[in-house]
């Protein structure tokens, strides 16, 4: 968790300035070492990220995919559902990722796919951290009746069955966008995320530069923007990145089920696809291997980074 500069240690002026790389505090008496210093600015935050491999390799996965997602469409003559070649191709030099059973191209269909799921995921994922930090926020901070109101609606909304309640919702409109599909899955996914804000602001509320603040007349709002939120704002990060990767996840389990667009194509489509057309009983392992390894590889590489996160903000776990 981030610390305000006001908890920083005062050092006289004219002292030598810290070394990045001597972050550990010796105890007095030269005795075992303390914890790391927490991080203090951006330049120490890039020391310690480039150092992280969890970081770096979680974060190139999830750029790489991104970059195919933007530029693949131009490296391809073919849309998703265009009949283009020949059926059940294997992959080749004009076909990358070969051809279904109906002589669409997999890598055209591939790389639209991972736009709908940057898209479920940055929407669905946004719209769930943003109500998971506003209810946790007004709960931690107000307390009393506002606090049980909202704990109990939390708590109703997390014992529901999120999946069943999206397959039930989804079956029953009709959802015709990613859009629509994203925004559904963040209006069910945000309580464990506000109950994890919330016992973070019961713990920063009691601090003293909270005390003062509110002695100087500010109002709520300009405390939990000004004063509570930064001091979180390594751990609202990472949350976003969860939220992220599991707006993904279910949002390709509800394309796999057929509830999701139809009219576009995505990753969890593709499976869906090649589910119903047997594609694994024929052997034509290009259609379902490539929309299956990505889904993995940007989840994973999420949640990889977000492990990293947590080495780098934490100086306890934090590699030097």
């Amino acid at each position: 968790m981030a610390v305000s500069d006001r908890d920083a240690a005062v050092v006289p002026t004219g002292a030598p300035a810290p070394s990045l790389e001597t972050t550990a505090t010796t105890a007095p008496g030269g005795g075992r070492p303390l914890a790391a210093a927490p991080l203090r600015g951006r330049s120490e935050f890039r020391y310690f990220a480039l150092r992280n491999w969890k970081f770096v390799v979680g974060l190139g996965v999830v750029l790489a995919f991104f970059v195919l997602a933007l530029v693949g469409p131009l490296l391809t003559d073919n849309t998703p559902f265009e009949f283009s070649g020949p059926t059940d191709q294997a992959p080749s030099s004009e076909y990358w990722f070969g051809t279904t059973s109906f002589g669409q191209d997999v890598f055209a269909q591939f790389v639209y796919g991972l736009r709908a799921a940057f898209l479920v995921g940055v929407l669905g994922g946004g719209i769930a951290w943003l109500l998971g930090a506003a209810v946790g926020f007004t709960a931690g901070y107000r307390g009393g009746w506002v606090d049980d109101v909202l704990n109990m609606l939390t708590n109703v909304v997390l014992v529901i069955p999120t999946l069943a309640i999206l397959i039930i919702v989804a079956a029953y409109i009709n959802v015709h966008s990613y859009a629509t599909e994203a925004i559904l899955i963040g209006l069910t996914s945000w309580p464990w995320a506000a109950r994890a804000v919330r016992a973070q602001t019961f713990s920063l509320k009691t601090r003293e530069f909270v005390d003062v603040a509110r002695l100087s007349g500010r109002g709520t709002r300009q405390i939990i923007t000004t004063e509570i939120a930064p001091n979180m704002s390594s751990y609202l990060l990472m949350m976003f990145i969860l939220l992220f990767g599991g707006a993904i996840l279910i949002g390709a389990s509800l394309d796999f089920l057929g509830l999701g667009p139809s009219a576009s194509m995505s990753l969890g489509l593709m499976m869906n696809n090649a589910f119903l057309s047997s594609a694994l009983l024929l052997g034509t392992w290009w259609w379902f291997v490539p929309p299956g390894l990505g889904i993995i590889a940007i989840v994973g590489g999420l949640y990889v980074m977000n492990v990293g996160l947590d080495e780098i903000f934490n100086p306890k776990l934090r590699e030097t």
